[in-house]
């Protein structure tokens, strides 16, 4: 552990005390005036507090001769449940979760988010309370729900702004039709600042202190975590380097603009591709994969997730355009790594399955185009979480909002009053 910030007094530094408990628990009382340079007995003043506000919870520890005097302060995190929802372009992923974010039950299922607000919010209520119902609680016992969208967001509004892949979102009350309709606060951010949250939380880039975590789906957008924090930037659209151009390119993107890295490389992108393939013979894998789908009950058509087995097949095109993908989002994030130089970089979405030549040109492009000082010690890696990351990051969100400094600090003053 690092010697933390110290200099708060009163119920501030109850709740500063109540911050170092969350983020480096389980620790001791004695840890805690080390980390913060105060005597004991002005640690167990503000434990006591904490304690008997019912937001931290201690155990003692044992030792050989039988129960010992020294005890262990934690997270209470069981005394709350939240919900973290991550919408994506084509599906929903809800679970619910204790404090730490730790998920106690969860569902995924296709949901296209084109299909509106009205429609997907309310199977998105639906399965919110079919997992409290498996779980026997009900919306009363809930502390708060987070969600992430795939659009640009305004934290003030609660709602997405001008989002390029979601009809009828457009400044839509997201979190004031959550919050009213589960009666308890809500918090929306963009799908893949929440991710970076989960990550930073409780993901692989824990004791990272900045770092890039970028999804690459349908579409492409970094999440920028400074400090163990979300980046977001004047208005809430730092990271979104989907629409950055790559030169050479003229596909023209959902946004107005050409050549953008998400319409060259995201999934979408791959799979459009790998129809053309398909379609003209280049690849015989695709070819007889089309046919295949062709037949199935819906029919279906190839996606970035086929393209993926027919480069692990070997088949030459599927593979080159795998190795080309990689390499266009491995171009743009070395231009970030030598403007941001962060520790670590962090990989999620769908579209990092497809296998592993696609990261393998990442990271090639990456060290080519970077600095030799930016790359020494850049650790390049894969979510640990897939598919949980975006649920679990938006129930971090929930948590860090309720249980801030400010907010622990009034919750102290209110019991003192």
């Amino acid at each position: 552990m690092k010697r933390l910030r110290f200099g708060f007094s009163g119920a501030a530094a109850g709740g500063a005390i109540f911050d170092i408990i969350r983020q480096e628990g389980p620790v001791s009382r004695a840890q805690l005036g080390r980390l913060m340079s105060l005597s004991k007995s002005t640690v167990s003043f503000h434990v006591d507090r904490l304690l008997k506000v019912g937001i931290i919870e201690e155990e003692a520890l044992q030792t050989d001769t039988g129960p010992g005097r020294r005890s262990l302060l934690r997270f209470a995190a069981d005394r709350g449940t939240v919900v973290g929802i991550d919408l994506g372009a084509t599906s929903v992923d809800v679970a619910v979760c204790n404090l730490e974010a730790t998920v106690l039950e969860s569902h995924s299922e296709p949901l296209e988010i084109s299909r509106g607000p009205t429609v997907v919010l309310q199977r998105t209520y639906e399965i919110v309370e079919q997992l409290l119902n498996k779980m026997e609680k009900t919306p009363h016992d809930l502390t708060g729900i987070g969600i992430g969208l795939p659009g640009p967001v305004n934290r003030t509004l609660g709602s997405v702004v001008s989002p390029p892949i979601m009809p009828g979102w457009d400044r839509y009350p997201v979190r004031d039709e959550i919050k009213a309709h589960f009666g308890v606060p809500c918090f929306v951010d963009n799908d893949v600042n929440v991710m970076a949250l989960g990550e930073a939380r409780v993901g692989s880039a824990r004791d990272s202190g900045s770092f890039l975590f970028v999804k690459i789906g349908t579409g492409i957008g970094a999440g920028v975590i400074i400090d163990g924090e979300v980046y977001r930037g004047f208005k809430g659209s730092a990271g979104d380097i989907g629409h950055i151009g790559i030169d050479g390119e003229t596909t023209r993107c959902f946004c107005g603009n050409r050549g953008c890295l998400e319409i060259v490389a995201g999934g979408g992108a791959i799979g459009r591709k790998g129809r053309e393939l398909a379609a003209t013979g280049a690849s015989p894998a695709l070819a007889a994969t089309a046919r295949r789908l062709a037949q199935e009950n819906p029919p279906r058509e190839i996606t970035a997730v086929e393209v993926g087995h027919a480069a692990a097949q070997g088949d030459t095109a599927a593979l080159e355009l795998v190795i080309e993908s990689g390499r266009h989002v491995g171009s743009v994030l070395a231009k970030l790594v030598n403007f941001f130089n962060p520790e670590m970089i962090v990989l999620g979405g769908g579209t990092v399955n497809i296998g592993d030549p696609f990261l393998a040109a990442i990271r090639e492009m990456v060290i080519r185009r970077s600095t030799q000082l930016a790359t020494v010690d850049l650790v390049i890696r894969r979510s640990a979480f897939g598919g949980q990351i975006g649920m679990v990051g938006a129930a971090s969100m929930v948590v860090d909002e309720l249980y801030s400094l400010q907010r622990v600090t009034e919750m102290i003053r209110d019991f003192e009053g």
